[in-house]
């Protein structure tokens, strides 16, 4: 029977545990130079409708580094665009392709892709969540900090997509999450949070970030949101991520940021660039979850 991950709570606590010990091994492999191939003759389609660098380059080398092959697909490229539905193309990709990744804006395209392939389909982001990115955020701060249950994580900035992914991911593991952000950038209320981490939305920062190991952050403009750059720019301004900020949090406290970045707008480069900062780390980490992710999915062996 087929899997997909559309979301991170499409896999039990004990799964995603196994999936980051999987990840640490294939990272290991990875560092040694051992070879391991266990999608030989795999191909997974790479349907993106939103501009990526660490999404599509890290599934696409994970694919070939696990001996399959990655094609990189946009709408304008296949008959999406031209009217051909979603149905028929989940259909004729299922004939050709192994796995499909998927990176749009509309949740509910995802959600229907899946429900007519017969093959996996995986999340690489959409307007509503991000759960690869959150799996390999977690994989980091446990790398960082030896645990995930009990950990505190506070989410400073724009209730988005990542944060709608990290209230499900901290729920489900045992995590506590703080979300600070001004009444009108709130996340969507989220029914699908099951699991015994806290969860608390609040709109002070420095009340937020008191007590975490881990300050976390994202752009506050995302893709297709332009055009309310310059009054959420000011109405975010606060909940930058700056030098006095951090110092409100442990004195050992780890800063994150999915990235791209905007330099000095959600996060300033003292911080980006400072000996708290594990922004780049968690960016290798995306490569190492997604190709367990891929194993687990595409390979028929895995469980």
């Amino acid at each position: 029977m087929k899997r997909d991950l559309l979301a991170i709570n499409d896999f039990s606590q004990e799964e995603i545990l196994d999936l980051l010990d999987k990840s640490a091994d294939l990272k290991e492999k990875r560092q040694k130079g051992i070879e391991y191939l266990p999608l030989k003759g795999k191909t997974l389609g790479m349907i993106f409708n939103k501009n990526s660098t660490r999404t599509r380059i890290s599934f696409e080398v994970g694919m070939y580094e696990l001996g399959g092959h990655a094609l990189f697909l946009t709408g304008d490229q296949l008959q999406l665009n031209r009217g051909e539905t979603l149905r028929d193309s989940a259909q004729v990709l299922s004939r050709y392709l192994n796995g499909i990744l998927i990176r749009t804006y509309d949740h509910e395209e995802i959600i229907a892709l899946a429900k007519h392939a017969t093959i996996p389909v995986i999340n690489g982001l959409t307007d509503f969540n991000h759960p690869v990115q959150i799996l390999a955020d977690i994989l980091t701060i446990k790398e960082k900090l030896g645990r995930i249950k009990g950990v505190k994580v506070a989410y400073v900035g724009d209730g988005n997509n990542v944060t709608h992914s990290w209230m499900t991911g901290a729920s489900l593991m045992g995590m506590h999450l703080t979300v600070a952000c001004p009444l009108s950038c709130k996340p969507l209320s989220t029914p699908w949070m099951e699991g015994e981490g806290k969860v608390e939305i609040m709109e002070d920062p420095f009340e937020a970030v008191k007590n975490a190991d881990v300050i976390y952050t994202d752009v506050w403009i995302s893709m297709g949101q332009e055009e309310e750059n310059e009054d959420k720019k000011k109405l975010l301004h606060p909940y930058q991520i700056n030098q006095k900020l951090v110092d409100a949090a442990k004195k050992d406290v780890l800063v994150m940021h999915c990235l791209p970045a905007h330099r000095e707008m959600e996060i300033t480069a003292e911080v980006l660039d400072g000996k708290h900062s594990i922004v780049f780390d968690q960016a290798e980490n995306r490569l190492h979850v997604q190709k367990a992710i891929l194993e687990k999915l595409l390979s028929p062996s895995q469980p």
